[in-house]
């Protein structure tokens, strides 16, 4: 894509970057309030059984996902007009979703002006190494990475380190306001959850709060996951670094069912999202379908998307995903390329 093409798509899609008061209400209605309603309901559920319990509390996450959206749109100064509103319900969703607001819109905006950039890579990312990198990494290193991308490591105890460990703490170079809002929330945490258990008990917080935050903490890194590591995922060096192609090739169109699109507030264009991160969730698909060359994007499905979790390390030369299998692969036919051949040799005694 030509120089003046690329700026031309930033341009159509420009008119989408507005959001609309009434209809970022109207979310706010349709996310908070049954949320809390799906909390009370798994709640009370307890005294029936665990596992109409459990059905709650898993439709609750879903919400506690939307209500990140709304987050999420926050953080991009998106959901409102007004930066003082987005900054107030940013951090209020930040309590109910358990993100430190300040410091997570610092990161992310490093994430959008960085992805895809091999040289840039670190700051709200899911870790990648290419093969280059991996070959010449310790033993200590490659462990580390393998366990990092473990499925069960990285959706399984995810969550965990997301909520009790990265959300909680400030990078040394935060600044007053980030630092402040952190603790803010964190303080906000802890009085919350006091209160439920003093109110209601420890059960609420381990069969009903546990379960809420765990299936939403794991979604939400699937959704993440997923939309930036596809097979044919854009991936260059700072000298080819290119926004529009890193926001168009390197971000998926995630296409969902229609009742999963609304869950996730249009996540799913992702591709919209990182090419104008100023284009609220409510606008992302009527962008998409009105601005052809967006269509063009790597579309992924619920099945197709499994397929991301054999993906592991990048190649720079073939510009793709390959998976552990296929370096052991590699690296094996290297060792006997680089052994010497004893074929046909023969041994000359005196």
């Amino acid at each position: 894509m030509s120089k003046q093409k690329q700026a031309k798509l930033r341009k159509d899609v420009m008119p989408y970057a507005t959001s609309t008061t009434k209809t970022s209400m109207i979310q706010l209605f349709n996310t908070i309030p049954p949320f809390f309603l799906l909390w009370f309901l798994a709640y009370q559920s307890l005294s029936v059984s665990i596992f109409l319990s459990l059905a709650f509390s898993i439709v609750a996450a879903g919400f506690m996902v939307r209500t990140f959206i709304i987050f999420h749109d926050c953080a991009h100064q998106s959901f409102f007009k007004n930066k003082k509103w987005n900054r107030v319900i940013g951090t209020m969703t930040g309590v109910l979703t358990h993100f430190a607001f300040e410091k997570w819109k610092r990161e992310h905006s490093i994430h959008h002006a960085t992805s895809g950039n091999l040289d840039q890579r670190g700051t709200g990312d899911i870790w990648v190494m290419t093969v280059n990198e991996y070959e010449q990494a310790s033993k200590w290193e490659r462990l580390q990475y393998r366990l990092y991308r473990n499925p069960f490591v990285m959706f399984g105890l995810g969550p965990f380190s997301l909520f009790l460990y990265d959300n909680r703490f400030n990078r040394k170079d935060a600044r007053k306001k980030e630092r402040w809002n952190t603790y803010l929330i964190n303080f906000l945490l802890v009085a919350i959850y006091t209160g439920i258990v003093l109110t209601l008990g420890w059960k609420a917080i381990l069969l009903v709060q546990l379960p809420i935050a765990y299936v939403a903490g794991a979604l939400g890194i699937w959704l993440f996951y997923v939309q930036h590591q596809f097979e044919d995922s854009y991936f260059e060096n700072e000298s080819e670094w290119d926004y529009v192609k890193a926001a168009v090739d390197g971000s998926s169109y995630y296409k969902l069912p229609r009742w999963l699109e609304w869950m996730t507030g249009n996540i799913g264009y992702h591709h919209v999202h990182h090419l104008a991160p100023r284009v609220p969730n409510y606008h992302l698909e009527k962008a998409h379908q009105e601005t052809p060359p967006l269509q063009k994007a790597t579309t992924i499905t619920l099945k197709t998307s499994l397929e991301s979790i054999r993906f592991r390390l990048y190649d720079e030369e073939q510009k793709t995903f390959i998976s552990f299998k296929e370096m052991k692969s590699r690296i094996k036919k290297k060792s006997n390329i680089s052994l010497p051949s004893t074929k046909g040799s023969q041994t000359i005694r005196p």
